[in-house]
């Protein structure tokens, strides 16, 4: 009985590869040969290169120096706290934003729904300079918020231009089009004749939100959190223009480190814990997508 069940996967294995396997495999084999050479190279190359350090005798050595520096540095701690509180804020206030959003597009429809939709995805067509340079020009000193403040006889606002609640601004306002657009698509398994079978017994809409919405999105909300942390955790353009001097976030400690401080192998050990925090995230995004492909 044994050799007779074995018999069929031998042969399988000896028959050739058709043209259409083929030409499968090479459409895959460049996008595999792009992400080796450009994403995963370089990954232990940097890993490699801050624990094997170079000794002024020209000799290579196990060092972990350079990591004993970073998380015995205040200054360093208090720039990765700053990142990881960013992020946290980010990512609630990104939620807090878009789920309402979302529902609002999954539920109606017509020209104000369209508005809404283009407004909600607007920032995706504009970089992060401009976004910057008109938060600047709206909230921070002097701004039109300002303006309209003294116009109307009242005080001056604490502007959060140059303090930590200047990147959150700006970083929930760069992330919410994809936001928005993840939890909408997410929202598309959740049917309408679940929705009117539960308005037909008497569910009021915070119990159809909680019952019958909620749970069937629970997998788009972990994968839309996981995008959001990923971007905001590795952002720079908005955290470097309107955020403080000191402490500041990775993204542009990185930058400074290596440019003004001309120290590339502790601005590499620091991309290398940026990388080790966004691997966490990135594994909890696999796993949300895995879950959800065992569920189907």
């Amino acid at each position: 009985m044994t050799v007779d069940t074995a018999q069929p996967a031998v042969i399988d294995r000896a028959q050739p590869l058709s043209r259409g396997s083929l030409y499968g495999l090479l459409l895959v084999g460049m996008p595999v040969f792009l992400v080796g050479w450009l994403i995963i190279f370089p990954i232990f190359s940097a890993v490699a290169t801050t624990i094997f350090v170079r000794q002024p005798d020209g000799t290579t050595a196990f060092s972990l120096a350079s990591y004993h520096f970073f998380f015995s540095d205040a200054y360093s701690l208090n720039n990765l706290w700053l990142t990881l509180w960013t992020t946290f804020v980010c990512g609630l206030l990104l939620l807090a934003i878009g789920l309402p959003i979302a529902l609002y597009l999954r539920f109606s429809g017509g020209r104000l729904a369209g508005y809404v939709q283009g407004l909600a995805i607007f920032p995706m067509f504009v970089p992060s300079i401009i976004l910057s340079y008109a938060l600047i020009r709206t909230i921070g000193p002097n701004g039109t918020v300002d303006i309209l403040l003294n116009a109307v006889g009242l005080p001056k606002l604490p502007s959060p231009y140059l303090t930590p609640w200047g990147p959150v601004i700006g970083l929930a306002w760069d992330n919410l089009p994809l936001t928005v657009l993840m939890l909408t698509a997410g929202l598309t398994s959740v049917s309408n004749s679940s929705i009117e079978a539960a308005r037909d017994v008497g569910a009021t809409p915070p119990r159809v939100f909680i019952s019958i919405i909620l749970p069937r999105m629970g997998n788009s909300l972990l994968v839309t959190a996981s995008f959001a942390v990923l971007g905001i955790f590795s952002a720079f353009t908005l955290p470097y223009v309107l955020g403080p001097a000191s402490p500041e976030m990775m993204g542009p400690f990185m930058q400074r480190t290596f440019a003004d401080m001309n120290d590339p192998l502790n601005a590499l050990t620091q991309a290398v814990i940026s990388f080790g925090f966004c691997l966490l995230f990135g594994i909890f995004y696999v796993w949300s997508i895995a879950r959800n492909r065992e569920g189907r």
